[in-house]
């Protein structure tokens, strides 16, 4: 289910996507911030399953409560979690698929089949439109080695309209503005980049000249001209046919950009302009001056194309080292598209995890049942009182097949009785079928959870956990110079 974010400057998000949430809420309570700095590690660290882990967490925590009411001690209870954490890890690897291990990252169905769950946790009932969109602009950038695939190279372009299933891939970039001048459309072209702009430079020092006659004004002026018709035919001539500028363009060296038939495109944003570089191989170069062969790049297609009522440049480069792709995404509003950005998101993190460790088990929380399950005849092996915080900690992995149940308007009691049920009798990829409102074995309905994500974010919940138990008092440490007078008057009170 949404939530609908309102946060300190009145911006309105709606979204699923815990990360999200937890960043534009300020979370003053200090156990809350130690469980939003978890959420916050799992989003660096894997870039999706920040939502379990604050989730998990928080029903820990809830748990452990109930522990202290029935008169155990928090060491006691840190003990038990610790043990109970290390054996969930143990029983993960035991749910791993069997050879899932060996996964080809160029293969769009087995990317498809692992990112599905992640994308579809954001955005339910979209998934089979936007995993195709994602996993097909992955792997167009993913380098020779796999392990140093860059989040960064999969750009998202949002513009409003059109719907969905109007989205697309482009191999290259997609630049939200309208190219300069009136050429619109090149192909098969080198380009130059400037950061510093395409203008007539000051001069470093101040002078003063002295003008005593209308002809010395008349050449002044035109030895400008001169100068910069100069500059502009040197890069013409170095073989350039786009010239991408990182500032202003001036209005005489565009009439000259003209005039020699170069096409000429805006980039303000620094970030954008290195990532252009990178998509056509160019190099910035500071001043307007002529390149060398080597600081050029080279694009197949450059162009400015309308889509729904937006103009935008597109840079496609097909053979290149197609190092940077973007996936254009369509939809009604501004909040749909800021939320299927955040989908796409997570597929792309979901990719690079797989990148390093394909592992996958069972989702449609399959293996939380198991866990729990697993956990609860483990902790009747122990004999000390820690056995009740295991026992417990198994009890927190119901919350996941309890929420996902309520969200898809289920009776959450009954489904965790026929999984508990289905698990006894020994098939432990049974999860649950939100369309059908049964349980239904994983594997058959294709829905796999990576291992990364999940073992990073239980163990990140329980350590967070943990350190909220350690605490036996929050002392908060007056301001420098005693308590503060209350404010008097003045601005401060709207």
């Amino acid at each position: 289910m949404n939530k609908m974010v309102i946060n300190h400057l009145d911006k309105l998000f709606i979204t699923n996507d815990a990360a999200t949430i937890v960043n534009e809420l300020e979370v003053q309570h200090p156990a809350a911030k130690l469980l939003v700095l978890a959420a916050r590690a799992q989003q660096e660290e894997i870039g999706d399953g920040a939502n379990l882990t604050i989730s998990f967490a928080g029903e820990l925590l809830e748990k452990a409560e109930e522990l202290i009411r029935m008169g155990l001690h928090p060491s006691e209870i840190i003990i038990g979690y610790t043990k109970a954490i290390n054996k969930t890890l143990e029983i993960l690897d035991d749910l791993v698929e069997k050879g899932s291990e060996n996964m080809d990252v160029r293969n769009r169905e087995e990317v498809v089949l692992r990112m599905k769950s992640a994308v579809a946790s954001k955005q339910f009932g979209q998934e089979d439109v936007l995993c195709p969109l994602v996993a097909d602009a992955c792997i167009q950038v993913c380098p020779q080695n796999p392990g140093n695939f860059n989040v960064d190279n999969v750009r998202v372009a949002k513009l409003v309209g059109g719907g969905l299933h109007n989205s697309s891939v482009v191999r290259g970039m997609v630049l939200k503005n309208d190219a300069v001048g009136s050429i619109k459309k090149v192909e098969k072209v080198k380009v130059a980049v400037f950061a510093g702009g395409v203008d007539t430079s000051a001069t470093e020092t101040k002078g003063t000249v002295l003008i005593h006659s209308a002809e010395q004004l008349e050449n002044y002026a035109k030895t400008e001209e001169a100068k910069v018709e100069e500059l502009i035919k040197s890069v013409a001539d170095s073989g350039a046919k786009v010239i991408v500028s990182g500032a202003a363009v001036g209005d005489m060296a565009l009439h000259f950009c003209e005039r020699y038939k170069l096409m000429v495109l805006k980039v303000s944003s620094k970030f954008e302009l290195r990532r252009f570089c990178r998509t056509t191989g160019a190099i910035a170069l500071l001043k307007l001056s002529r390149p060398n062969v080597d600081e050029l790049g080279y694009a197949d297609y450059v162009s400015v194309e309308e889509i729904g009522g937006a103009r935008v440049t597109v840079v496609k480069n097909e053979e290149g080292g197609n190092s940077v792709a973007t996936v254009v995404l369509r939809g009604s509003t501004d909040s749909i598209l800021d939320d299927l950005e955040r989908a796409v998101d997570d597929g792309v993190n979901t990719y690079k995890s797989m990148c390093r460790d394909s592992r996958i088990i069972p989702g449609a929380a399959a293996t939380e049942i198991e866990l729990a399950k697993r956990l609860k005849e483990f902790s009747l092996k122990e004999t000390g009182l820690d056995q009740y915080a295991i026992a417990k900690f198994g009890e927190s992995f119901e919350m996941v097949p309890r929420t996902l149940s309520e969200n898809a308007g289920l009776g959450a009691m009954e489904i965790i009785s026929s999984l508990y049920a289905e698990h006894a009798a020994g098939n432990v990829k049974v999860g649950i079928d939100l369309e059908k409102g049964a349980c239904e074995d994983a594997s058959i309905m294709k829905i796999w959870d990576l291992y990364v994500t999940k073992s990073f974010a239980l163990k990140y919940s329980a350590d967070a956990v943990c350190t909220v138990l350690r605490v036996d008092q929050i002392i908060m440490a007056k301001p420098a110079g005693g308590p503060r007078p209350p404010q008097q008057g003045g601005m401060d009170e709207d």
